[in-house]
């Protein structure tokens, strides 16, 4: 990509007042990663050891998830990317939760489709985003202590804003082939884990945007979901954006980690390029209460390849003012925001 990508339209906050830097951010890409926050913690799921337990447990997590409330979250976080309008959002555990009475068929299920809403409230906010790319992740329904069934599924996907010129010619959506395989009351359950990218066109250029979330609990599996990104959707001459919560600290390690490995395959960080501070991302409580800021640790980060310049990086969602009229954090994870240049 020889020339720079020009009239992009990135209107919004201004990280600095230098007008040589705003210049710049007038003249780029933005693009923006945040993990939404499945909603409550799922170890207990996990902990049981005999089906017999699975119904109370599903009921306890299932209460953890309406209390931290997603319809109250939905909306600050949707503010808050009202204020910075980007052009591209990868977004992790972008759930659908439902409460299905199925021995009643006559009552509706309840529904909490996190990426529906968001775009219901992006477009209160005067912004219209299409899903460019989505890739199901684990899907599960369980019977609760209460009689109902509740239905979990994970997802990942990628936004694209309508009004920011770029033109999806082409995308991919995946699971990883090396998932971790956990027991679920007693049985084996696989935590499938996956990706999804887009080929984005914009002034007759053409660039690759990818977004996962990889696994948490296994520093192997970890590895090998990176490798396979590295070995798939990663593996192009494109210019690459690729926005994920890699679940992995930052740094280079032996023995190697994923991190290391995508900077020996050539990536750079934006966050350590272009970022202030030490740009922290994870975690906060997952009742998502804590009164204080407990994020310790970057694991969510915005990596790029093949001729982009980063410009700035924010964190977003990470200050007190952030949190909700509740008192709620608006997700465990903080996002991060950045401006490139190509």
């Amino acid at each position: 990509m020889e020339e720079k990508l020009k009239d992009c339209d990135c209107e919004g906050d201004n990280f600095s007042s230098n007008n040589d830097q705003d210049d710049h951010i007038r003249n780029s890409i933005s693009c923006m990663t945040w993990n939404l926050f499945i909603g409550a913690d799922l170890s207990p799921l996990f902990s049981a050891t005999v089906l017999e337990e699975i119904p109370r447990r599903v009921t306890e997590v299932y209460r953890q998830f309406l209390a931290t409330n997603f319809p109250e979250r939905v909306k600050k976080i949707a503010q808050q990317i009202a204020l910075l309008k980007p052009d591209l959002i990868g977004l992790q555990e972008a759930a659908r939760w439902q409460l299905r009475q199925l021995m009643v068929p006559d009552l509706p299920h309840v529904t909490f489709d996190y990426a529906r809403m968001l775009l219901d409230e992006l477009q209160k906010n005067g912004l219209l985003y299409d899903v460019a790319a989505l890739n199901n992740n684990i899907s599960v329904q369980l019977r609760s202590s209460q009689g109902n069934f509740v239905r979990l599924l994970d997802r990942d996907m990628i936004l694209i804003r309508k009004e920011s010129g770029l033109t999806v010619v082409k995308k991919q959506e995946a699971n990883f082939k090396t998932n971790l395989i956990t027991k679920l009351g007693g049985q084996s359950f696989e935590k499938l884990r996956g990706w999804s990218a887009i080929d984005v066109s914009f002034n007759g250029r053409i660039f690759r945007v990818i977004t996962t979330r990889l696994e948490a609990f296994s520093p192997l599996v970890n590895l090998r979901q990176g490798n396979e990104l590295l070995d798939g959707p990663a593996n192009t001459t494109l210019p690459i954006i690729m926005l994920g919560d890699f679940n992995v600290n930052n740094e280079i390690a032996k023995p190697p980690t994923t991190y290391g490995n995508f900077l020996h395959a050539g990536f750079q960080d934006v966050w350590t390029e272009a970022g202030l501070g030490q740009g922290l991302t994870c975690c906060h409580d997952p009742d998502l209460l804590n009164a204080f800021s407990t994020l310790s640790r970057r694991i969510d980060c915005i990596l790029f390849k093949n001729g982009w310049k980063p410009i700035t990086a924010k964190i977003i969602g990470s200050e007190q003012q952030d949190r909700t009229q509740t008192a709620l954090w608006t997700s465990d994870h903080a996002g991060v925001i950045a401006y490139l240049e190509a």
